[in-house]
């Protein structure tokens, strides 16, 4: 299924996020309307799609590799505390 409107624009915020002025939870509820869970939930599940692959490779890799990366540590930490 190809992206929708909503798709681009999340995948489009996240590559630019940061040369929005102020905190990034503002920026999300300003220029997508959505609240800042929200927001994060569709990221997740968007960047799972090769939809979302094809869209933007490079920032579908990066967040990719970061989510994998954030999991990795859970699960030290969780071996850690055993």
């Amino acid at each position: 299924m190809p992206l929708s409107d909503r798709d681009r624009a999340i995948l489009d915020f996240e590559a630019e996020w940061r040369r929005h002025v102020g905190a990034k939870e503002e920026a999300i509820r300003e220029d997508l309307g959505i609240s800042p869970a929200r927001y994060y939930q569709l990221l997740g599940r968007l960047i799972d799609t090769a939809e979302a692959q094809a869209y933007d490779p490079m920032l579908v890799k990066r967040l990719r590799r970061m989510r994998d990366e954030r999991h990795q540590a859970r699960e030290a930490r969780a071996r850690a505390v055993r």
